[in-house]
């Protein structure tokens, strides 16, 4: 977990280390998974995309949040971003992420982080069972087959999380049924900075 202290980041920093960390998404060696090991799912992972890169870029708090009390973090599905504001407004990062699949499994709108959890153990929903019922009841948190990672911000939207994935293909793209999905080493960061009450907008 990060201990680095707060600092301000230029625009051009900014900039220079999300397109280094799309590099990396595209450079990635893809993992062998299967759809039973999984929350999220795509026809095909290893096919070549467009990953919005063009649209990845820091944006203001201003237009999105009244203020910055308890930190605010913003994702943005169209540019499979999520960006995060500190309280005190000194600390901004911008991670890439994979988004929803489809638009029936998209939910907009503002919520919170309800609470932090460390290896979350993953139940799939109702929803997801009927349709791969082959998929497992429930997969033990730290579980090398658990697609939730390392960390987890659970939303108050019910089913709803911020997570870690081991499956690097999946980031930058619409790849999940409905959380919103890190690289492990960009949840393990953020699970440092956001705290329960931070609030998040999903646009």
């Amino acid at each position: 977990m990060s201990t680095e202290t707060p600092r301000r980041f230029s625009r051009r920093a900014i900039i220079g280390s999300a397109a280094a960390a799309l590099g990396t998404a595209l450079a990635a060696p893809a993992l062998a998974q299967t759809g039973a090991e999984t929350t999220e799912f795509e026809n095909d992972l290893n096919s070549n995309i467009r990953r919005n890169i063009s649209s990845f870029r820091s944006l203001q708090w201003q237009p999105y949040f009244s203020d910055t009390r308890n930190g605010a973090i913003l994702v943005d599905t169209t540019s499979r971003a999520l960006h995060f504001w500190s309280a005190d407004q000194t600390t901004y990062r911008l991670y890439p992420t994979s988004v929803p699949l489809t638009e029936d499994l998209t939910r907009r709108g503002r919520s919170e982080v309800v609470q932090k959890v460390t290896n979350p153990p993953w139940r799939p929903t109702p929803a997801m069972r009927e349709r791969n019922p082959e998929w497992p009841e429930f997969v033990q948190g730290g579980a090398p087959e658990n697609p939730l990672g390392p960390f987890a911000l659970y939303l108050s939207w019910q089913y709803y999380r911020i997570h870690g994935t081991h499956d690097t293909r999946k980031i930058g793209r619409r790849s999940s049924n409905g959380c919103i999905g890190l690289y492990n080493e960009h949840i393990i960061e953020l699970y440092s900075l956001a705290q329960v009450g931070t609030q998040v907008l999903l646009i």
